[in-house]
Formats: structure tokens, sequence, C-alpha cells
């Protein structure tokens, strides 16, 4: 196992094309926003947000110009009832705009805003970001190809998505993986599928503060899941290893604690598990699935060294030629899909025709 490798540093902003724009707008993400990107910029003073401890968190608060403010806060709280309620104002007279945070670490430099009820001093948050297109291809294979449905929206050049909520995945393996509480064999369970997702969908970079722990009360214990919240690096790297959370050292506490609980055959039986599910969620979508793998693979969101080291990789590992043909990363991901699902497609087939008899 190589705990070296890392994904590139700075990754490139692509554009979301007119194909893409359509599909977007065909499945209602493409909306008009009363606020962009841009606008938040207009930055007059920020300072640094601290944690509970004292810690630097790497986003600072930002302020504006009173003359800004009036126009920012209305378009936020406005945006706010887009996202969670299609826009139906009449909710939004108790909203507020608590704090903006802006974060210049990484590739997009998110705004998080807080917005509060006025009433009960509730608050909820969402991000405002550049709308790269790999990015929010991610997001939308996220939508059709994980247990979690997602909500975000485009508007030209800005991307809006909701707060996925959850432990970040770093704070859990320090505070609470080793709490008497945690069921550790349910949670590396989870570990083992969340490393399949990701690999079928080549979702890179998912090291453990760019995921969250969802962890949910059952009959006598608890279930845990593991949800992506950073899709920066959807089918952008060139090495294999970079699509398998397994690979990074700072997931290794789990890798450890998974392959100590778990046999090889529970392991394999977790994967075929989760390529069946993915399977069933690409049959029940298969219009628009297909719709959005053809516009990816006409699309550039790479780099052509990454592309030609990506599909060398993968036809080394499967031992096939399929992917000699790719000449995209969306052309990639779909003959990835075909590689990982096909035996899974066919059961599948094979259950409904019986289900027919």
């Amino acid at each position: 196992m190589d705990l070296n490798d890392k994904p590139s540093r700075k990754k490139d902003i692509y554009p979301i094309n007119e194909d893409f724009r359509n599909y977007l707008r065909t499945h209602g993400r493409e909306v008009k926003l009363p606020v962009s990107y841009r606008d938040l910029l207009r930055i007059t003073f920020s300072v640094p947000l601290l944690d509970n401890s004292g810690k630097d968190t790497l986003w600072e608060k930002v302020t504006y110009d009173m003359k800004e403010w009036e126009f920012i806060r209305d378009g936020l709280v406005k945006i706010y009832a887009i996202l969670k309620t299609e826009g139906d104002l009449s909710f939004s007279k108790h909203l507020d705009v608590a704090r903006i945070d802006y974060c210049t670490f990484g590739n997009s430099h998110p705004f998080r805003i807080r917005i509060v009820n006025k009433f009960n001093d509730n608050y909820d948050y969402y991000y405002i970001k550049q709308a790269d297109a790999s990015r929010v291809y991610g997001l939308e294979l996220e939508h059709i190809l994980s247990p979690n449905r997602i909500t975000f929206l485009t508007s030209n050049a800005t991307l809006v998505e909701e707060h996925i909520p959850g432990i970040p995945g770093d704070l859990f393996v320090k505070n609470q993986l080793h709490e008497p509480t945690t069921n550790q064999i349910r949670f590396a369970k989870e570990f083992v599928k969340f490393n399949e997702r990701c690999f079928v969908r080549l979702l890179g970079d998912m090291r453990s503060y760019n995921f969250v722990v969802d962890i949910t009360p059952d009959v006598e214990d608890f279930q845990y899941r593991i949800r992506a919240i950073d899709f920066d690096q959807q089918s952008y790297e060139g090495r294999r290893n970079l699509y398998l959370p397994q690979f990074f050292k700072e997931n290794l506490e789990l890798v450890e604690l998974s392959k100590r609980i778990l046999n090889k055959d529970s392991i394999e039986q977790y994967q075929a598990e989760e390529r069946t599910l993915i399977a069933f969620r690409v049959a029940s979508s298969r219009r628009r699935t297909m719709d959005l793998l053809s516009i990816m693979s006409r699309d550039n969101i790479s780099k052509t060294e990454k592309i030609e080291q990506l599909k060398r990789e993968l036809g080394e590992y499967f031992k096939s030629r399929a992917f000699q043909r790719c000449h995209s990363m969306g052309q990639i991901v779909k003959t990835h899909l075909k590689q990982n699902l096909k035996k899974h497609f066919m059961l599948i087939q094979k259950s409904l025709g019986k289900t027919g008899d």
C-alpha cells in the first residue's frame, strides 16, 4: 500500500459548457440567482475564524461595506429559500444572515453562509463556490450513484451547495472511533463500501477531512454512513490509487481497523453489495445517467497527461484494452462503470427476467 500518493495541489477550474448547462437546466439545477460568487468577493475586511480551543480553522469571517451588505444579505436569504423551499419567500421574513466565512485553503475558495432563524436562533449553512465543471459532475454523480440525494444549484459561474451534516472524518477518527459506544464492525463495513463507491465512480481525494460520518440510532445500536463533502477531484487525477480512500495516509487507521476486524470474504461481500446497489441506481435512472455520461465524455475536465496515465493504469489493473479507446475523463468514467458493474447488470437482468416469468 503506497501512502505517499498525493492529489494535485492546484487544480484548474473548468467552465460548464453549453451541453452541460442545458442538462442542468433540464433537471432543475441551473437557475437565476440574486447574488453571485463574484459579488461575494467584494470583501472589505476579514478576521481569522478560530475554533472553541483557539485553533485557526483556515476560514475567515468577512464583512462588507454597508452599501454592499443590504444587497448581499437580501440575496443570500433568497438563495436559501430557492435551495430549501423552491423559492417560496413567505418563509424568509424570519431568516437572516448571521455570518459569512471565506476559505482561502484548497481549490474552490468557498464562502460558507450561516443562516439563522430570528425567532428561535436555529441555524443552517450552505456554500457558494466557483462553478467548476468537474466538481458539478461529481455532485451530479453523487446524487445518481450514491445512497445520498444532494441539492445544489448553478447560475452561470456560481455554484451553490447545501450543507452536508455529519462529523468530519478526521475528528471522528480522533474522538469517537475507539469509544465503547462505537460499533467498529459496522463502521469498518461502511468504510469498505465507501471505498468501493469512490472507486467505481472515480471520485478522488477522499482523505478523512473530505468526508463526514453520519450516525443514525438503530434498534439496539447505531448505523454509519460516510458521505463525501468535497467533489473537487471528480475524475481529474491520473493515479488510480487516488480514487481509493484506502491509499491515503490520513485514512490509515480506518484501513488497519478494517483489516483487523473484517476477513477477506466479508470485505469482498460488502464490495459486491455496494456494486450491486450502484448497478440498481444506474438501472433506475438509466436515461439521466447516460445523458450525463455522454456530455461528460465530450467535455474537457482534466489534463491530457492525466487522462493517458489513468487509462493506462486502469487497463493494467483490469487487464483490459477497453480503456485504450478513451480520449476523455468522461469516457474513462463510462468505461470504468461498465467494467465494474457488468456482472451485476447481468444478475439484475436475470433476476428481473425470473420475476417476469
